[in-house]
């Protein structure tokens, strides 16, 4: 288990690309927006940034089978398994939604062999601009 108190933001979320990259789920120790503590383990799809400049991990809860945003900065530890996902993501998931107020989202290619560590500095860069 890593403590993401002992790794810098971007440690984390490079490890977190990796393991959607190669499809293994995570289990996170979580802290709820009422400050209570959950553990889930995830099958993460996408990874974009709030409005207020959160960076946020979508993923498949594998508890409940549905969709779920976490918040990057709220993840207290977290674990990357060797499994595959097992999850069925639903169709809808995949088509653009209608743009939802107070949240955006920010939109980065990567090139096809982009390594993790690369992609995270991509993504520093559109966050920044």
């Amino acid at each position: 288990m890593r403590r993401t108190a002992n790794e810098t933001t971007t440690q984390t979320l490079t490890r977190l690309i990796k393991a959607l990259d190669a499809k293994h789920p995570v289990t996170i120790t979580y802290t709820k927006a009422d400050g209570t503590e959950t553990i889930r383990t995830i099958e993460i799809y996408d990874v974009t940034v709030s409005a207020a400049g959160d960076i946020l991990l979508k993923a498949m809860d594998r508890e409940t089978g549905e969709s779920r945003s976490f918040r990057l900065d709220r993840i207290e530890a977290y674990t990357v398994h060797r499994s595959a996902y097992v999850v069925t993501r639903p169709a809808a998931d995949d088509k653009p939604k209608a743009r939802t107020t107070g949240l955006a989202t920010v939109t980065v290619l990567y090139p096809v062999d982009c390594p993790a560590v690369a992609r995270v500095q991509l993504l520093a860069d559109a966050l920044a601009a």
